[in-house]
């Protein structure tokens, strides 16, 4: 783990201290093999009947080793495997928010385990958040920096909004899992992190200009993130597992970066809201999404 992703963890740590209602990230973990701690942190926190949220692909990458560990440790799981749409898409819309809250049920199910990337993540974060139950993030590919987000983008007939949701409550990033990730995914996470060039300018611009709210030291984390990434494409172009790791590390520390301001200024500005136009646009004709 870097030195920066240890100090964001400390300021995560001091803004508790602050909020003491804020629940998220207690505790994170970028190793190989860590998705078998999954079962004894759940114990440990008292979170039983977890309801694993998956699709196809991401339940063959983690989510069958996930829950035949579970079983083992004696946490009796239940699987809820999100239905792709027409063109084989898995989409954070209503019909997969759907499928999901009718699987939660308030009496039985402890905490919700989100085993995948991004889409997976705002489904979750969603059906956690407005079902008050917590939940543990297990990325599959190093794609995006949602993962800790509590923001979840949401596609509501057509048009995508951001709705306020829930940050994990740990993350467990097995890098066994990550250097496995389709080359494609991994470019979408290095793209996500060279959008941070344009969103902190904006951020910048319209503190400077406009007087929004702007914090130099959550600015310095993203920062610090997005050369690290530059610094090392070599390595994340080529998939080396130090590679998968500067950039897991980055995306989570973007992640923390939003979390920690409040909102998503220190990693999302223009270039999202034309991502998000493009892929409203490719829903509309029927078409699969670009990453």
């Amino acid at each position: 783990m870097t030195e920066s992703l240890n100090y964001a963890k400390r300021l995560m740590s001091q803004m508790k201290e602050v909020q003491p209602t804020f629940r998220g990230l207690d505790d994170m973990a970028l190793e190989r093999g860590v998705i078998l701690d999954v079962p004894l942190y759940l114990i440990r926190q008292g979170l039983q009947s977890p309801v694993l949220v998956a699709d196809t692909n991401t339940y063959e990458a983690a989510g069958q080793t996930l829950m035949n560990c579970l079983e083992a440790a004696g946490v009796n799981s239940r699987l809820c495997l999100i239905k792709p749409d027409e063109q084989g898409d898995v989409v954070a819309d209503e019909r997969s928010l759907m499928q999901l809250l009718i699987e939660v049920e308030p009496e039985r199910t402890g905490c919700l385990i989100a085993v995948g990337s991004g889409t997976i993540h705002d489904i979750t974060r969603f059906a956690a958040h407005r079902t008050g139950k917590p939940f543990i993030s297990v990325p599959t590919a190093p794609s995006v920096d949602g993962f800790t987000s509590a923001g979840a983008p949401i596609v509501v007939r057509g048009i995508k909004q951001t709705f306020a949701a829930t940050a994990p409550l740990a993350i467990f990033a097995d890098l066994d899992i990550l250097v496995k990730a389709p080359q494609p995914l991994v470019a979408a996470g290095f793209g996500d992190m060279l959008g941070k060039y344009t969103s902190l300018l904006d951020w910048k611009f319209s503190s400077t200009t406009a007087g929004e709210p702007y914090d130099e030291g959550v600015a310095a984390i993203t920062e610090q993130a997005l050369e690290a990434c530059v610094k090392h494409v070599q390595a994340i172009g080529d998939r080396t597992e130090e590679g998968i790791r500067i950039l897991m590390t980055a995306l989570i520390e973007s992640g923390i970066a939003m979390l920690l301001f409040g909102q998503s200024h220190p990693a999302s500005g223009a270039e999202h809201h034309l991502s998000h136009y493009w892929e409203m646009a490719y829903l509309r004709l029927g078409k699969r999404a670009l990453l």
